[in-house]
């Protein structure tokens, strides 16, 4: 029997995967409608029984009787009993919904490259490395399973609840701050011995669109930024798109040399100095309260501004943190970038920035530019787990399992790799800074460890004439898991050594 043309369409369009999660129905529903949108199925055409449909696509008849409903009920196509299912034209037939399919009859194709030039920048090429093995050791990130799954459900739907919410969607916006910004200032007073009022502050997605907004105030092209020896790679990606000029300032025990930036710079030349306000990245030394005093000192006196990026300030494992220097006034030399909610999924956490309410004012402006809407629900959601005092708690909890894992990784470099490499004991941070002694090939050592199911991404080694360091972040994997790393950190440095 010769196919009619429509089952000859379904032959050649139709493909569906039975071990994908989404339904079988939906799958072949929407490759009809892209049929029909490409002109395939014209207005009119009536399509095979269910029956039919169910032996051509050797599917259950209830799966094809649910293909023509979805169809019908997303206006597609018109069901009319005792006669068939015909093809309609919607009112919206621009609309694309793409395919499951891949075979010759794709859904959509489109250009691979512009029939225009437009400009490139290296300096925002991805640091993203893939890898399937079983184990990565990243530059210190926080571990999302210690994230209060069945709290934060709890939490997040009491928010989407809350009347006023629904009031906020609906009022433009307002000039007062928010309750949110109220809330975040009154529990950075407390913490941090500010004594701010939300003038002085905004909150964004993270910190590094809070660098971006601040850079995009302060730095024209070819404006001299300084940074720390090896310094944070995120933060000069950005810094470079804003068109700086980056020098690198030497860092010692007691972190970054202020003698040294007064001894080879004039005044009027340095437009801003980024520090890290707690641990030095990638190499979590602390500038000293003495050196901090001198930078605040030369900043007044030099002009420049001082960003004081605060990245782990929720981990800190002794004693207290020190104050940051944004906390003193400072003269409006400092400009302040932090994150709160660090225990949670990144998604729900929010960075902020603290300085001078002129400032502020034009950072305000750039924020409304990238993130008019930003996130109610967050908010509402935050505000409240501050004032609970959730936050906190969530904080100090962790703080707590933190402080065992990394005490636990420094037995474990004490057994293994004693008289291979050095390193310190933070008070602080989800990082050790690991420096071999002798000096050895770290992308070697990095290919050796990938054999092993161990991934060292090129951002947590740091190699040059003097340095031969990888950051180690400790804050995701559990003692278990910390024990296989490391001892398959071992067999990598093994392996390398009989490969020299």
């Amino acid at each position: 029997m010769i196919d009619s043309p429509v089952v000859k369409i379904f032959k050649q369009l139709i493909d569906f995967d039975k071990n994908l999660s989404q339904p079988l129905y939906i799958q072949v529903s929407q490759q009809i409608i892209n049929a029909i949108q490409r002109g395939y199925l014209t207005k009119g055409t009536i399509l095979p029984g269910s029956r039919v449909l169910a032996k051509l696509l050797k599917i259950h008849r209830n799966t094809a009787v649910a293909i023509y409903e979805e169809l019908a009920s997303q206006g597609w196509v018109e069901i009319i009993p005792n006669k068939g299912t015909f093809v309609l034209e919607p009112e919206q037939k621009k609309i694309k919904i793409k395919a499951t399919s891949q075979k010759i009859h794709q859904a959509y194709t489109y250009a691979k490259t512009t029939g225009f030039p437009f400009q490139k920048s290296f300096h925002l090429a991805s640091t993203n490395q893939l890898t399937n093995v079983k184990y990565t050791v990243n530059d210190g990130k926080p571990d999302l399973r210690l994230h209060p799954v069945h709290e934060f459900t709890r939490w997040y739907s009491a928010a989407m609840k809350r009347k006023t919410l629904i009031k906020k969607w609906d009022r433009p916006i307002e000039s007062s701050s928010s309750l949110f910004q109220t809330q975040l200032c009154n529990y950075l007073n407390a913490t941090r011995g500010f004594h701010i009022t939300p003038n002085n502050l905004i909150n964004t997605r993270s910190t590094e669109m809070s660098l971006y907004i601040v850079s995009q105030l302060l730095i024209k092209q070819n404006d001299l930024v300084l940074v720390g020896h090896l310094s944070n790679y995120a933060a000069n990606m950005i810094f470079q798109q804003a068109g700086a000029n980056i020098k690198t300032i030497p860092v010692d025990e007691n972190g970054l040399d202020i003698d040294f930036i007064k001894k080879h710079f004039v005044k009027q030349s340095i437009r801003c100095v980024y520090i890290c306000a707690h641990r030095d990245y990638p190499t979590m030394v602390t500038l000293s309260a003495e050196r901090r005093l001198k930078l605040l000192l030369l900043a007044k006196e030099y002009g420049f501004a001082i960003i004081e990026d605060d990245y782990d300030y929720d981990f800190q494992f002794k004693g207290s943190a020190m104050l940051p220097m944004a906390s003193a006034g400072a003269n409006g030399m400092v400009i302040y970038l932090g994150k709160l909610g660090q225990s949670l999924f990144p998604s729900f956490q929010t960075g902020f920035v603290i300085a001078p309410e002129n400032l502020i004012s034009e950072a305000n402006n750039y924020l409304q530019l990238l993130d008019k809407q930003g996130d109610l629900i967050q908010e509402q959601m935050l505000s409240e787990l501050i004032h609970e005092g959730e936050i906190y708690r969530l904080m100090k909890k962790n703080i707590v399992i933190y402080k065992q894992r990394r005490d636990c990784l420094c037995k474990l470099l004490t057994q293994y790799f004693d008289d291979i490499a050095e390193w310190k004991i933070p008070s602080g941070g989800l990082a050790i800074w690991l420096e071999f002694q002798p000096k050895i090939s770290l992308v070697k050592l990095a290919k050796e460890a990938e054999k092993n199911d161990l991934f060292l991404p090129q951002t947590v080694l740091y190699q040059d004439k003097k340095t031969c360091a990888i950051r180690f972040g400790f804050g995701q994997l559990n003692i278990e898991e910390m024990k296989s790393v490391i001892k398959k950190l071992k067999n990598a440095y093994n392996n390398l050594l009989k490969l020299s």
